[in-house]
């Protein structure tokens, strides 16, 4: 893998494409860093060789061009305490200024441009876009893992202008390792935990997954749909009713397989989508008409902790409930306690981004699994057996 380790940076000017799209309060305080001090190693070994960086990144969904509410300028103080040095920032990531701050960087300093989709041709993937950047560094590093499932300019196309230097930052290639690691070289029993709302979500994934596990754990919203399919009763819980035809698909498919699915059998109900609401523990096929299921039961806890505990790889994609509310976390918290037991045995976990990495962030278990990816999408796409085109461009 063309990674920076392969370079010495020395008297170089590395463009760097980070992903430092972090969550912002009503005050610009920054309230989760992991995006920024997951990009901290590849920043530390151009500085650490002598060379500069200059820092592009996007922030949120600017529909309408430049606003402060989506400025990169919010992230500068927060990064240059990171860093242990002031980080010069340039109020526009093109244009005269940009490039004259990005010209007049010594080696050891770092500036951050502002927000690239301040520019709709960074979502078009516009070619003279990318070139404008390219022309603000010698060499192009790319580290954003979480926006490598698109085609923009940032992310793709600007490698164009990079023949001969362009390279996949720490984030990148350990995204990519530990990705490859499920994928191709698990040790069994393999174990998926699926969750989240929607089978249409994750289908191709799990279609992809029953060539490759030996568990296919279901839960959250999803398992109303499979559940609903096989004639079970479950009141107003979340359900795509036009999908229950391809949830029997894959139980067949499964089967065919030799993979085991398990689906809920117990599940917490409400009767209401609230804090408030009363609850009470049901078997998931006979849920009455006006409650709904926010949580997995607790003999379903005990099976799938159970499964998780006989695992040797596991791969866990979204939370068994409505995790954001107190009442309803426990499902996953126990998953996420199973995950944390098996990985201090020599279990290998990999936590795919998204809600799962939020559910884990919640109960401070980050540290206590494997590898927890920082790219939702991005994994989803590369272990579904898609092209990322922020890979490709770098490995042509």
């Amino acid at each position: 893998m063309n990674t920076v380790d392969k370079l010495n940076f020395a008297n170089k000017k590395a463009l760097v494409r980070v992903d430092f799209n972090v969550p912002l309060d009503a005050d610009f305080n920054i309230t989760d860093d992991k995006r920024i001090t997951a990009a901290l190693p590849t920043i530390q070994k151009i500085l650490n060789d002598g060379g500069a960086v200059i820092l592009m990144s996007h922030l949120g969904r600017p529909k309408d061009g430049p606003t402060n509410k989506y400025s990169l300028q919010h992230i500068v103080k927060h990064l240059s305490t990171l860093l242990g040095k002031e980080v010069a920032f340039a109020d526009d990531c093109i244009g005269a200024e940009a490039k004259a701050k990005a010209d007049a960087l010594q080696a050891g300093e770092v500036l951050l441009i502002e927000n690239l989709r301040f520019y709709k041709e960074e979502e078009k993937g516009d070619e003279a876009f990318a070139e404008k950047l390219a022309q603000l560094g010698d060499v192009y590093v790319n580290d954003a893992f979480g926006a490598a499932h698109r085609a923009h300019a940032s992310t793709a196309v600007i490698a164009k202008f990079f023949p001969t230097a362009k390279y996949f930052g720490y984030l990148m290639a350990s995204e990519l390792e530990n990705a490859e690691k499920v994928l191709n070289k698990a040790e069994r029993p393999f174990t998926a935990i699926m969750g989240g709302s929607k089978v249409s979500d994750k289908i191709q994934l799990i279609e992809r997954l029953l060539d490759k596990v030996d568990n296919l754990v279901i839960g959250g919203g999803m398992t109303y749909t499979f559940v609903k399919a096989l004639g079970g009763e479950i009141g107003k819980s979340i359900v795509e009713l036009d999908k229950q035809e391809l949830a029997l698909e894959i139980l067949k498919k499964a089967e065919a397989k030799g993979v085991k699915i398990y689906i809920p059998s117990d599940s917490l109900i409400a009767d209401d989508f609230a804090e408030t609401a009363n609850t009470q523990y049901v078997e998931t096929k006979n849920i009455p008409s006006d409650w709904e299921g926010l949580d997995i039961g607790i003999e379903t806890r005990k099976l799938y902790a159970d499964i998780v505990m006989n695992s040797k790889t596991i791969l866990w994609n979204g939370p068994m409930g409505v995790f954001e509310m107190k009442k309803f976390e426990e499902g996953t918290r126990a998953v996420a306690d199973a995950i944390v037991a098996a990985t201090k045995t020599g279990a290998f976990s990999l936590i795919g981004g998204g809600d799962s990495a939020a559910a884990i962030a919640k109960f401070g278990l980050e540290n206590e699994v494997s590898y927890v990816s920082t790219g939702g999408g991005a994994l989803l796409e590369y272990m579904e057996g898609k092209e990322l085109p922020g890979v490709k461009a770098i490995q042509g």
